[in-house]
């Protein structure tokens, strides 16, 4: 079995579209194929709590917690508004591109 493709890669900037975090925008750290996950960067962000050792003095750190790629939208960069992506092949290569504007990443 392979493993799925994603619209979405690393450093894409998203906004959130479903969730207690809809409307936030950020840029995605790590995306995890075989979850269809994604972390996004100071989005969904929780506390956990553990006892106090010399990198968490305090005892508590934050954490970004994942989110389902299917509640993530890419953000187009010249309407900055969220967007579909389509692949299309230009000049020989598989290139990624906005289907509202047409512009390729």
């Amino acid at each position: 079995m392979t493993q799925p493709k994603f619209k979405i890669k690393k450093g894409d900037v998203v906004q959130v579209t479903a969730g207690k975090s809809r409307g936030q925008r950020g840029t995605i750290k790590k995306v995890f194929l075989d979850k269809r996950q994604v972390i996004v960067e100071n989005i969904n962000v929780v506390v956990r709590n553990k006892k106090p050792d010399y990198r968490h003095p305090e005892g508590s750190f934050k954490k970004e917690m994942p989110i389902d790629v299917s509640n993530v939208a890419l953000i187009d960069p010249s309407t900055d508004k969220p967007s579909k992506v389509g692949y299309k092949i230009e000049d020989g290569k598989k290139v990624r591109y906005f289907k509202k504007s047409g512009n390729v990443l």
